[in-house]
């Protein structure tokens, strides 16, 4: 069964790969959804898959890539519309 979660990062998470490594990841574990940065320096996505999956795409996210450092990440659950591709929005 299909979860989707939409996730906001906050800490040192721009600037240091998170987006690119995000799409990396969620390729690999095979998620939807998105991830883009926010004016106000937080990393937005949204995951869509199997709720194993995308747990342990959170998972990840509290740390992120080595060169980020994250002090949040709120998760709120949301309805899934079928995503099954992942891509970085601009």
């Amino acid at each position: 069964m299909a979860v989707r979660k939409h996730i906001f990062v906050s800490g040192k998470v721009q600037g240091v790969t998170f987006r690119a490594s995000t799409r990396k990841k969620a390729r690999e574990l095979g998620v939807g959804g998105w991830v883009r940065n926010l004016p106000d320096g937080r990393v937005e996505a949204v995951f869509e898959g199997k709720d194993e999956d995308v747990e342990e795409l959170i998972k990840w996210c509290h740390s992120g890539p080595s060169l980020a450092d994250v002090e949040d990440v709120e998760v709120k659950e949301e309805e899934p519309v079928g995503l099954n591709s992942f891509r970085i929005k601009y």
